[in-house]
């Protein structure tokens, strides 16, 4: 009984909290809802989405950057992917798969606040390499991991 007053109580703070900001004009979609590079994620080539993203083809591998991804993924409507770096002054991390319809999975703008590592589920319609680029002090570096997708998850 206690476990779902705590959950009735919550849900009340959270709709409560929503309604004041909203009536405050503090949840505009400008607010709300960060810009996103649509170019980027309508792009169907890898070096198309690559270049309305980060504004350049050139990138540099790096030992410094770590894609853990499984070898074999069973299902590729939910593959895990990290990304974690040690490179200084990371600005972003973005993961690509070069064969799905849209290569550019996701971008995150990264702050100094932030240690340098993402995790995240993203579709692989086949199997492919996942990619990481990172931008650190203006360069662009990148690594990546192939993954065996053996049930198709985009549409497969």
């Amino acid at each position: 009984m206690k476990q779902q007053r705590r959950i009735l109580l919550k849900a009340g703070m959270a709709v409560g909290t929503l309604a004041v900001a909203a009536s405050a004009n503090l949840l505009t979609p400008g607010r709300a809802l960060a810009s996103w590079p649509k170019d980027a994620f309508k792009a169907k080539k890898f070096p198309e989405a690559l270049d309305a993203l980060l504004g350049s083809g050139s990138h540099t591998d790096s030992n410094s950057i770590k894609v853990k991804a499984p070898d074999i993924a069973e299902n590729g409507a939910v593959v895990s992917v990290t990304v974690s770096t040690t490179l200084p002054a990371v600005e972003t991390i973005s993961i690509f798969v070069p064969v799905n319809t849209f290569p550019l999975s996701a971008s995150y703008d990264m702050s100094a606040a932030i240690d340098g590592s993402i995790t995240g589920r993203f579709k692989m319609s086949k199997t492919s390499d996942v990619v990481a680029i990172v931008k650190s002090n203006g360069k662009l570096y990148t690594a990546k991991k192939s993954v065996k997708v053996t049930l198709g998850g985009c549409g497969g």
